[in-house]
């Protein structure tokens, strides 16, 4: 079905005034009119039904912000709204189309002095209150125009900053998805705009750092109004720089999302005659709250993402490294710990790094050949060790680190200059590494030998791709980004049944594109098992559950408290199991197996299951945190205590409408066993009773009454 709307009323070279019209499906309305500048606007982007007024168009924001050289800002300030060119994009067309689930709103829009032609998309999948935009410029003029910023989506006519909190996820190394909330008033004042004419200046604005997309900051931000029972929850999906702000407008709030740009990552774009450039996308979630947006998004991930059966089948994977062999994995070491991995039921079991570091002075400096260290596998090789792995039931996997070169590193000098990130033609350093440019065919054909060797050959059918570097975001730009997921999407291709696991020192590279590509998403490199609960329970706002690996690495010398209280911290998500198995008491080893049943029991409920917060977003120092996943079968809860001076805590848990009409619930304990506590549940709370002494968790299981377990 297609309906197009054109401006034939002109010729070629003129414009007019678009008549308004509405675009959507029965979860999601957007209004659109034309300004009395002629320019088109949107008036409204909200759910039915949800009290959002239309705003006047005068109010509104164009569809686009475009930054150029020659061409900045219509009112100067730290943020990127109110462009000149921006403001000059006027209406040529409109058409609307649906492709299966996506409903799609195209808009072509063109500039009357620089000859820039301007193509909006707008795709919302049926059923859900979300959009996912993205803008493509075209130079069909004479002459050259740099670009500086692109606004991916631009939504403005939102309820006043009086009325709004703005919400970031901060995101940094080992302290990940650290969510805060202020007002946006705060940090955008009233300045009296009665009294100048003028919007203010400020602005509540976020940009990446560096070549992690995700080191400060996750790629995602949040409007809510409590008041009005509203919520905007968006994602820039750039796996390259990213930025974006809020303030006021014409007495409303608005929201602006880029990808790079030139004064947060010295990104350009040189766009000659005939050239064109397309930004990444983003996506905005709408729902009556935060966590109710968050249902949304999490939604809409797992429909633009790449289908693959670990999605579904969500298998356990031990991982050598972390509090166990960290970096140093030998034959000797590995062969007692794959035996005991199998004996506690996983099923994927990853030699992480080490493996090819073969001349005593350290691997960090001489990566990039990934060739196995004779020393380390001395009789049989990597083979016999990868062989083994297969004769206990497990898939074997390898930790690799693709996209950095070690300065001592052969690699470093049989690839040409070109093939490596360069600042003023001099290659980059960092930590004794240098970076690959993937937009150089040699540096392509590098890592796809590589992947092709050792999944092909060697018969493994996992990796765990690491980044451990950051350089300057004028370094990788956005071309090495793209290269980047090309590469994974043709390994993929080659190699269907490789499962990919994301990380970049845990969680540095969290975003929605890489998320769209691989399977398993690393949460944190956090080592100390009182820290992990908060990263867990916050994760689910930026990875789907099935996706988002997090450790658990019980030890010898813990208490069986501890090692359930660390073994919980990955029941709701991803298994990254590691420590040393080989060396526990059976007693101890049969916790860990009695945790791996419990999680291949619910397993199945994660891939459509939607977080929720019954406490709130975790705070990282909280005594008491709660994550809840919900299924069409069950809820899950699961509770850390971490101190505080009580034993008992009592939650609410609110219930599906369904359910509700249906009948009550029962609430079972599901891990750990007897002792580990008791559970309570009234029709509306949860009341958790645990042990006195040391860190506690427990993970209860809600049903309808008489439901099959």
């Amino acid at each position: 079905m297609t309906e197009t709307a054109a401006n034939e009323a002109h010729g070629e070279g003129s414009w007019g005034s678009p008549e308004p019209f509405a675009w959507g499906h029965a979860a999601l309305d957007a209004r659109f009119a034309p300004a009395p500048d002629g320019t088109l606007r949107v008036t409204r982007l909200g759910r039915p039904g949800d009290g959002l007024p239309e705003a006047p168009a005068g109010r509104a924001l164009p569809l686009v912000e475009v930054t150029a050289v020659g061409h900045g800002a219509g009112w100067s300030g730290p943020r990127f709204a109110a462009s000149s060119l921006g403001g000059r994009l006027r209406y040529r067309s409109h058409e609307i189309d649906r492709d299966g689930v996506w409903h799609r709103l195209t808009v072509q829009l063109s500039d009357p002095v620089t000859e820039l032609a301007v193509t909006v998309e707008w795709w919302s999948p049926d059923g859900l209150p979300a959009v996912r935009s993205r803008v493509t410029v075209r130079n069909p003029g004479p002459h050259r125009v740099v670009l500086q910023a692109v606004s991916s989506l631009l939504l403005g006519a939102l309820p006043s900053p009086d009325a709004l909190d703005v919400h970031r996820g901060r995101n940094d190394w080992l302290a990940e998805c650290r969510w805060e909330s202020e007002p946006l008033r705060r940090a955008v004042p009233d300045v009296g705009r009665a009294f100048h004419e003028h919007d203010g200046r400020a602005a509540f604005a976020l940009a990446s750092r560096g070549s992690w997309p995700t080191d400060g900051h996750l790629a995602m931000g949040a409007l809510s109004d409590a008041a009005g029972g509203r919520a905007w929850v968006w994602q820039i999906e750039s796996a390259a720089g990213w930025a974006w702000d809020s303030g006021e407008a014409e007495e409303g709030a608005y929201v602006a999302l880029y990808g790079p740009t030139d004064p947060a990552h010295q990104w350009r774009e040189r766009l000659e005659p005939g050239g064109e450039f397309t930004t990444e996308w983003s996506a905005l979630a709408l729902g009556s709250g935060f966590e109710d947006a968050v249902g949304a998004l999490t939604a809409y991930r797992r429909l633009v993402r790449r289908p693959h059966p670990d999605h579904q089948a969500l298998p356990i994977v031990f991982n050598d490294y972390m509090n166990t062999l960290m970096g140093d994995p030998t034959t000797d070491k590995l062969l007692p710990l794959i035996d005991a991995a199998a004996q506690v039921g996983a099923e994927y079991f990853c030699i992480d790094s080490g493996w090819y570091d073969d001349d005593q002075q350290g691997w960090w400096d001489s990566v990039g050949a990934w060739l196995p260290a004779e020393r380390r596998f001395p009789d049989g090789g990597i083979q016999r060790v990868l062989d083994h792995i297969k004769r206990r039931g497990m898939v074997p996997g390898l930790w690799l680190e693709p996209e950095v070169v070690g300065v001592r590193s052969d690699v470093a000098r049989s690839l040409p200059d070109a093939a490596f990130v360069r600042v003023d033609g001099v290659r980059v350093t960092e930590h004794g590494r240098h970076q690959l440019d993937l937009t150089h065919p040699a540096a392509r054909a590098h890592l796809d030998a590589t992947v092709d060797r050792i999944v092909g050959d060697w018969g493994v059918g996992y990796l765990k791709l690491d980044y451990n570097i950051t350089v300057s975001p004028g370094g990788p730009r956005l071309g090495h980004a793209r290269a980047w997921l090309d590469f994974l999407r043709g390994a993929l291709d080659r190699h269907p049944g490789l499962v990919v696991e994301n990380c970049a020192s845990g969680g540095m590279r969290m975003d929605g594109a890489s998320l769209a590509v691989v399977q398993l998403q690393s949460t944190s490199d956090q080592q100390d098992l009182l820290r992990c609960p908060p990263i867990a329970a916050s994760a689910p706002t930026a990875v789907p559950p099935e996706q988002g690996a997090a450790w658990a690495y019980p030890q010898p010398g813990f208490t069986d408290a501890e090692i359930a209280f660390t073994l919980g911290s990955a029941l709701l998500g991803r298994i990254h199991l590691s420590g040393h198995l080989d060396l526990m008491t059976d007693a101890q080893r049969d916790l860990v197996r009695e945790a791996l049943t419990v999680y291949r029991g619910l397993r199945d409920d994660l891939p459509s299951a939607t977080p929720f917060w019954p406490l709130g977003l975790a705070r990282w120092d909280d005594a008491w945190l709660a994550l809840g996943m919900r299924s069409e079968r069950a809820a899950y809860v699961a509770v850390w205590r971490r101190g505080g001076d009580t034993d008992r805590l009592s939650l609410r848990v609110p219930r599906p409408a369904r359910q509700r009409e249906r009948g009550g619930l029962t609430a079972r304990l599901l891990f750990p066993g007897e002792g580990g506590g008791a559970v309570a549940w009234d029709g509306e709370r949860l009341t958790v009773t645990v042990p006195d002494g040391g860190p506690r968790m427990v993970l209860v299981r809600l049903t309808e009454a008489g439901a099959a377990e």
